[in-house]
Order: structure tokens, then sequence, then C-alpha cells
């Protein structure tokens, strides 16, 4: 049985090498989970919506008779953290409609796309309460302390419940973690908030609402750029955090028969749900399904990859001429022309 012959047995096989491509060998899908959970349970995060929507609409008012920006700055982070919670929920629902058409994948990033919103949301409101902070640390108004620190203290009370709320929740989706970072980032504003309306109300030193609104700011940024980030990785299918491609492709040329690694990929569809193919080159007498059994239960049990796609092959002579220098791409290798990334092969070679 050739290569080729191999690659078409495996489950869902792609066929040969036409125009270029290769034969994607089988997918290891030992029962893993794809995602967001569709059956997470969205009470808890509707319950913590009615929470913030509740008390945001209460503090907004509170906020205008106070003169308090602090107080302002927070019901605005508790509007971006409805507006989290929402898109939560509706990606939720996206991700849990099955893969049709053209969608291969169904709509699994839907909540990714709900993260990288939440971001963007956040390091944008945060530039405008950063002018409006330092305008008041300049020219600041007159500020009701007592209002301040009582509605604080009521707004951590909400936040400790909204966050306990979401933490029932399949926190493994970076939409619905998202979501509890805002809770959380925003129940540490209210405590500094607290202290601001303490400081006015005890010292009438005024300048410390605006000061509690910067603290409010620099915990929006770290929590928007934290999303905008891990959202950009998956959108530019990089490797998960943590794991090292060139690393794993080492790892996988180490096992015998195996003599080459390339077309190495690894990415995250969705959160939670990392993929890899790979093109495996074995030795002329290797059994490529044992391998890429092997294989899969490697990547699954010291990477944790479930998801995977790999296509093996039996290795041409030319790539197993003695004499060549490492690192060497034989020209008798029909299999890839144009590999995408490193080649691994035992010994030294280039990354």
């Amino acid at each position: 049985m050739t290569g080729h012959d191999h690659a078409k047995d495996h489950t869902h096989a792609q066929g040969g090498h036409a125009q270029g491509g290769h034969a994607q060998g089988g997918h290891g899908h030992g029962g893993h989970s794809h995602g967001v959970d569709p059956n997470a349970d969205r009470r808890w995060l509707a319950i913590a919506l009615a929470l913030i929507a509740g008390f945001m609409a209460i503090e907004v008012v509170i906020g205008v008779m106070a003169h308090s920006l602090a107080l302002i700055s927070d019901a605005a982070h508790m509007l971006t953290d409805a507006v989290s919670i929402v898109l939560a929920l509706i990606a939720m629902r996206l991700a849990a409609r099955p893969a049709r058409g053209g969608f291969t994948y169904g709509l699994k990033r839907a909540e990714i796309l709900s993260a990288q919103a939440n971001g963007l949301t956040l390091l944008l409101l945060a530039v405008w309460l950063a002018y409006e902070a330092v305008r008041r640390l300049l020219d600041p108004p007159p500020v009701e302390g007592g209002l301040v620190l009582v509605t604080a203290l009521a707004g951590i009370v909400v936040n400790v419940a909204a966050a306990w709320c979401i933490s029932k929740a399949n926190r493994s989706s970076l939409a619905v973690e998202g979501a509890y970072q805002h809770v959380l980032n925003d129940l540490f504003a209210f405590i500094g908030t607290a202290v601001a309306g303490l400081i006015v109300l005890t010292t009438g030193f005024v300048q410390a609402d605006a000061i509690a609104s910067l603290v409010v700011v620099a915990l929006m940024v770290k929590a928007g750029y934290g999303l905008v980030r891990e959202s950009g990785r998956i959108f530019l299918e990089a490797a998960p955090a943590g794991t090292d491609p060139d690393a794993v492709g080492d790892r996988l040329v180490g096992q015998p028969p195996v003599t080459e690694v390339h077309d190495l990929h690894i990415w995250t569809i969705t959160s939670g749900q990392a993929a890899l193919s790979a093109h495996v080159l074995v030795e002329p007498a290797g059994d490529c399904h044992a391998v890429r059994r092997d294989l899969e239960a490697l990547l699954e049990k010291e990477y944790g990859i479930t998801h995977t796609t790999l296509q093996v092959d039996h290795a041409q002579d030319a790539l197993l001429s003695v004499g060549r220098r490492p690192g060497e791409v034989p020209t008798g290798d029909s299999h890839c022309a144009d590999a995408h990334g490193p080649v691994h092969r035992e010994g030294p070679h280039d990354h």
C-alpha cells in the first residue's frame, strides 16, 4: 500500500496531491469539546446582566447629582460590562449552531469577535475617561463625598454578586471570560471609588475623585489590551499561548519510525479548541496507520491537542540517502516542493 493509499484510507481524507496540496490523513477527534459549550448556563449571565444594568442606571443619576467623575466612569465601565454579557450571550447562541455551507467550523469564532469588540470598547472608553480625569485634576468641581462613598459601597456588593453569577457560567469561552474580567475590574474600580469618596468626605480633597477615575482607566486599559491581544492571536492563526510549534515538531520527529515532519500548523479555532495539521514521513517499512495513532495519542497526552489532521506517507529513498548534510532538503522529495515553515528531521536542523 502506498503513502497516498494510507492517506486516503483515513477518515475525512481530502484526496491526493492535486494542485500541489496533499491529502489529509485522519482526524483524531476522540470526543473532545469544540469551543463554547452550547449548554453553558445562560441564566447566570442573564442574572448578572440584570444586576449590572439596573445599578448602572441608578449610578448615572447619582454621579450627576454628586458631580463625581469616578461614579460616572464606573457607570461607563458597567455599560461595557453589560454589553460584554450581551455579546457573550449572542456568541454562545451562534457558536452552538452546527457547521454548514461555507462555514466549515460553524460560527464558533463569534465569541472571539465578541471578545475583541469588548477589548476595543474598553480601550476607547479609557481614552475619553483619562481626558476627563486630567481635566478635573486641573479644575476640580465640588464633589459630594458622602453620595460617592455610599454608591460605591453598593456597587461593590452588586459587582460581587454579578461576578459570582458569571463564574457559574462556562468561563472556558473567551467571550464569557471577557465579561467576567469586565465585572472583576469594575469591582476593583468601585473599591477605589469608595476610598476616593471617603477621602473627599473626611478631608475635602476633591481631586481624589479624578485620581480614582485614573485608576479605573488603568484597569480598563489592562483588561482591554488583554482581550484584544488574545483575540488577535486567534484571528491571526497563531499557536496557542504556551505551545511552541518547533518543539512540537521536534517531539514528533523523534518518534520512530518518523523521519520528517513538515507543513506543521498549530492554531486555535475558538476558546479551548486547538487544532494541528502536519505532513509526516516515515521509513519505508513503517506502519503509517500505527504511526498516526501513536502521534495523535502523544499530542493529546503531552499538549492537550485532540483535533488533529495528519497525513502520513512513506519517505522516498532520496529522503533516507546516506551522506546528506543536516538540514539539506533533498531534491527527490516530491511530496511537498514548497513546504510551509521549517522542516523537522532528526539531528540539527534550521527552525
